[in-house]
C-alpha cells in the first residue's frame, strides 16, 4: 500500500488527471473531490415550503401506523417524506430512494433527518396493513380540501389499468390482461376529478381481477371519503364498468353518468350502413343516433375514418370504412346527443393521469413483497402526484407540468447548503441574473411576501424556458 507523509500528498492522491476530448482538441482535466455539502436538488426547497404550508407531516402523523419505541427510530413521517421526496428526483423503486442518501444535502432541502435506507423503507411499508392502507388513502380525500365549491358539481372519472411485474412472485401479482397480453400484474381502479387533475380515490388489486370486480363499493367509499363540498354532478366510465350493477348503484344514489357500451349484437344491429337512420352533426365526418335501448338511453355515434382518420371507437367488418362508438347515459334530453358525445370525451384526459403516475410517480416500479405494503407505497406516490398539482396551483400557474418539467425546472437545482453565522443557508447555483430575479420572486411568493401575479410578470419576461412550464402565465 502507498503511504504518503503529508495532507499535499494526500490531496494529490486524490486527485485524478483525465484526458478529455473538445472541439480544440485533447485536454486535460483534475478531478477531485470536496467536502462541502452539494445538492443537486435544491430546488426542492419550494417543495418543502408549499408541504409545510399544507400541513403534510401532520397529515402523515394521523394516519401513519407506526409508533417506534426506540430513540433511535427514525420519525415515521422523516421515512414517508423522504420516499416521497426520492419519487420526485425520478426514483421508481425503494432501493433507488435510498440512492438519494449519497446526496450530502437533500436531507436538510427536505427537512427530514435523513434520506431512508432501503432496509428501513422496506420495514417502513412491511408494517402497513389493510387498515394502514384505508387510513392513508384519506390523503387524497385530504388533497381535495381545497377546491371550490361548484353548483353544478364535479366529474368523476372511474378507470381500471394493469401494472405488469415480470417477475411475478410478489403477493397481488396474478396472471391478467394487459395490453401486453397476458402477463403477471396488478389490476389498480381509481377515480379522478375531471375539472382540476387530481386523483380522488384508489385500490390495488390482484392481477386477475376483473374490471367492474368491486367497482360498486369502490364508488361508494370515494363518495363517502370526499369533503362535504366536493359534490358529483356526473360520473364518466368506458364499457368495462357499463353492468346493470353498476348502473343501478349509480341510479340509486342519484347521479348523472355517461359510459361507453360494449358493441355487442343487439347493439351492432344499429351499426348499419342505412344512411336514413343517422342524424347528421355540425361535426364534418360525425354523424349520431338516438334509441331507447334496455330502459336507457343509448346514443350511437359513427365516424367517418376518411374524414376523422384519428377518431375513437371500434371498426367493424360488415360496415367498413366507419368507427362506432355507443353511449348510455340517464342524462336529460334537453342534452343533445353531440353535446352527450363532447361531454364524455373529456374523459380521455385520465388515461394520462394514469401514464403520468405509472412513469413518472413510480407506480410501474413500486412492487414490495406484501401486497399492503405495494399499496400503501401507491397511495404515497399519488399524494406526491396531487401535492405537484396543488404546488403549481398555488403558484398560480393555469397550465399543469408534469413531473419530469417540474424535475428538470424547479426540483434539480444545485445547490450549497451550510451553517452561515449559525444559521442553516441553502445557497441555489442559479445563474444569470435574471433567473435569480425569478427564483426571488418564486421564493418570497411562497413565504408570503408577494403574489403569483408577480411571480407570472417575472416569467413571462425571463423567457420560455424558466422554470415551472413553457410560462407560468
Amino acid at each position: 500500500m502507498l503511504k504518503t507523509t503529508d495532507a499535499a500528498d494526500q490531496a494529490a492522491n486524490q486527485t485524478v488527471r483525465l484526458d478529455l476530448g473538445t472541439k480544440d482538441g485533447v485536454k486535460s482535466m483534475r478531478i477531485g473531490f470536496t467536502d462541502q455539502r452539494l445538492t443537486a436538488h435544491g430546488g426542492l426547497v419550494a417543495w418543502t415550503r408549499f408541504v409545510t404550508e399544507v400541513g403534510l407531516r401532520e397529515q402523515l402523523r394521523a394516519v401513519l401506523p407506526h409508533a417506534p419505541t426506540s430513540n433511535n427510530a427514525y420519525d415515521p413521517t422523516d421515512t414517508a417524506l423522504g420516499f416521497i421526496g426520492g419519487i420526485l428526483c425520478g426514483a421508481d423503486k425503494l432501493a433507488r430512494v435510498a440512492h438519494l442518501a449519497h446526496d450530502p444535502a437533500v436531507a436538510e432541502v427536505l427537512g427530514i433527518e435523513a434520506v431512508p435506507s432501503q432496509s428501513t423503507l422496506s420495514r417502513f411499508f412491511a408494517h402497513c396493513g389493510r387498515a394502514a392502507c384505508e387510513a392513508i388513502s384519506g390523503l387524497h380525500a385530504w388533497s381535495l380540501r381545497s377546491l371550490p365549491e361548484r353548483a353544478e358539481g364535479y366529474t368523476l372519472d372511474l378507470d381500471s389499468f394493469s401494472l405488469i411485474h415480470e417477475d411475478g412472485h410478489q403477493q397481488g401479482v396474478r396472471v391478467g390482461y394487459t395490453r401486453k397480453g397476458l402477463k403477471p400484474c396488478h389490476r389498480p381502479i381509481v377515480a379522478a376529478v375531471a375539472e382540476v387533475p387530481l386523483i380522488a380515490h384508489f385500490w390495488l388489486r390482484p392481477g386477475n381481477t376483473a374490471c367492474v370486480s368491486g367497482a360498486h363499493d369502490f364508488l361508494g367509499d370515494t363518495l363517502a371519503r370526499l369533503p362535504e363540498h366536493v359534490r358529483i354532478g356526473l360520473v364518466r366510465a368506458d364499457s368495462g364498468f357499463c353492468t346493470q350493477r353498476m348502473i343501478e348503484e349509480l341510479e340509486r344514489r342519484g347521479l348523472s353518468y355517461i359510459m361507453t357500451a360494449a358493441l355487442r349484437a343487439s347493439v351492432r344491429s344499429l351499426c348499419r350502413h342505412d344512411d336514413s337512420a343517422w342524424t347528421p352533426t355540425e361535426v364534418a365526418g360525425l354523424d349520431v343516433q338516438e334509441v331507447a335501448h334496455e330502459g336507457a338511453r343509448l346514443i350511437v355515434v359513427r365516424q367517418r375514418v376518411a374524414e376523422r382518420p384519428d377518431a375513437g371507437g371500434k371498426q367493424l367488418l360488415e360496415v367498413p370504412g366507419y368507427k362506432f362508438q355507443a353511449l348510455r347515459t340517464n342524462l336529460p334530453p334537453t342534452l343533445t346527443a353531440l353535446e352527450v358525445w363532447r361531454r364524455y370525451n373529456g374523459r380521455a384526459d385520465i388515461e394520462n393521469r394514469i401514464k403520468e403516475l405509472g412513469a413518472q410517480f413510480g407506480l410501474k416500479g413500486l412492487c414490495c413483497r406484501s401486497f399492503w405494503a405495494t399499496e400503501a407505497a401507491c397511495h404515497l406516490a399519488i399524494c406526491a402526484y396531487n401535492l405537484c398539482v396543488g404546488l403549481q396551483r398555488r403558484l398560480g400557474q393555469t397550465q399543469r407540468a408534469e413531473l419530469t418539467t417540474l424535475r428538470w425546472r424547479l426540483f434539480s437545482c444545485a445547490a450549497v447548503f451550510s451553517h452561515t453565522a449559525g444559521k442553516p443557508t441553502l445557497k441555489l447555483a442559479v445563474a444569470p441574473e435574471k433567473h435569480r430575479r425569478w427564483w426571488r420572486v418564486l421564493l418570497r411568493q411562497l413565504s408570503g411576501e408577494s403574489d403569483c401575479y408577480a411571480v407570472a410578470a417575472l416569467a413571462a419576461r425571463a423567457g420560455k424556458n424558466q422554470i415551472i412550464a413553457a410560462s407560468i402565465a
